[in-house]
């Protein structure tokens, strides 16, 4: 099949820069020729039936000839001036093409990376170092979205091997206790009760994950537009059921727990929010220590909602603080609890991002973390998006470090 000749940018560069020359041309051309009309009108300045003796010796009236004369420079600067015009249209309109053709170079880069880009040459990169131009700008745009690209897969891959492992886990360990089991000729009742717990202890595990798997989709899939369900709910009740949930294993730890839990309206997704509240409680509880701290504060001064929630426990680098928003990151060393799925704070930061928040965590100086979620009030408009794209805020601050 022939292919169709497209309008292409250079060839609409090309005949917008020839169109413009022709006519700039043209209009020199009109006016030179009316200047000339105008500027032979030597016989005006004569009496009229004077007549005017040539070279060759014939004697003309001068108007007649002054006629003559206008006629012909007239005619000899149309002829020549439509020739210059037209030698300057085609040596513009090539030098247009050639020049446009280097001009646009780099996006014809752009469009050979981008075509050369797959799942495995994500680390391909245009690399333009010619002028500091637009082209260039878009150039470095380009690589810029390439690089977030690329984290972005490289971070998905990571989560799925992750939510593999953890997955494989349980189902493993009930595999391996069926197996063993089965394959006991002498086994009892009580050895086939122990079976049944062990399996029903990793399935809930299992089950666990699953559902937090599925807020963590949920959550970002109401990233960037509204919200699916929009109530208004109060921060400080969801709170409370959260420290009700966990009150027998804050017992069993022994913590010390402070609460001021004043009202903090917010409008939003009421299972989302009980979730986030749930995640820092437990949080706070898994990652503590016997006889340790706990504190939880709720407020509001009209325009933001917080919820506030501390805990003593071990030391946390700077460095690690971030990490512990990615999805199956535990940072330092649990003393209490058992290991959880890993999503807890990256459902927090997937919640605080589709009610447009912020989440900000403070490393305490030996050993804690005191994160602070901000919302926009009941009485706020709650935007669809948060102030910065990409996700919810996240500030991290650290005071410094005293070793105990």
């Amino acid at each position: 099949m022939t292919r169709r000749l497209r309008p292409t940018l250079r060839l609409r560069l090309t005949l917008l820069n020839g169109v413009l020359l022709v006519g700039a041309g043209a209009v020199l051309v009109v006016l030179a020729w009316l200047l000339v009309r105008d500027a032979l009108r030597p016989s005006d300045e004569l009496r009229p039936g004077t007549t005017v003796l040539l070279a060759d010796g014939r004697s003309l009236d001068a108007a007649d000839w002054q006629r003559q004369l206008v006629d012909a420079a007239s005619q000899e600067l149309l002829l020549k001036g439509l020739v210059a015009l037209l030698a300057i249209s085609v040596v513009g309109v090539a030098g247009a093409y050639l020049v446009a053709g280097r001009a646009l170079r780099p996006l014809h880069q752009v469009t050979a990376t981008a075509q050369r880009l797959g799942e495995a040459t994500l680390d391909q990169r245009i690399g333009w170092s010619g002028a500091d131009d637009e082209v260039a700008e878009l150039a470095r745009t380009f690589d810029a979205m390439l690089d977030r690209i690329a984290a972005a897969f490289e971070s998905q891959k990571r989560f799925v091997a992750n939510a593999s492992h953890e997955l494989r886990t349980p189902l493993a360990v009930m595999r391996t206790e069926i197996d063993v089991t089965l394959s006991d000729d002498d086994a009892d009742t009580a050895e086939y009760r122990r079976m049944a717990t062990v399996v029903r202890d990793a399935s809930e595990r299992a089950n666990g994950l699953v559902d937090a798997l599925l807020v963590l989709a949920r959550s970002e899939a109401q990233t960037g537009r509204r919200l699916a369900r929009r109530t208004e709910c109060d921060l400080a009740t969801g709170t409370a059921n959260a420290l009700s949930a966990m009150a027998r294993e804050v017992e069993r730890i022994g913590l010390r727990v402070q609460t001021s839990l004043r009202p903090a309206p917010v409008v939003g997704d009421p299972g989302l929010l009980d979730r986030l509240a749930g995640n820092l409680i437990e949080n706070a509880v898994r990652y503590n220590h016997l006889h340790g701290r706990l504190w939880v504060r709720t407020d509001s001064d009209g325009r933001t909602s917080r919820l506030v929630v501390g805990n003593t426990g071990f030391e946390v680098d700077q460095a690690d603080v971030p990490g512990l928003f990615e999805p199956f990151r535990r940072g330092g060393r649990e003393r209490t609890g058992a290991r959880g799925s890993g999503l807890g704070l990256s459902i927090v930061r997937a919640v605080c991002d589709a009610h447009g928040g912020t989440v900000t965590v403070l490393a305490r100086p030996g050993g804690g973390l005191e994160v602070t979620v901000a919302l926009p009030a009941a009485d706020v408009d709650c935007p669809a998006t948060p102030a910065r794209s990409g996700g919810a805020a996240l500030a991290v601050r650290s005071e410094p470090h005293r070793r105990r």
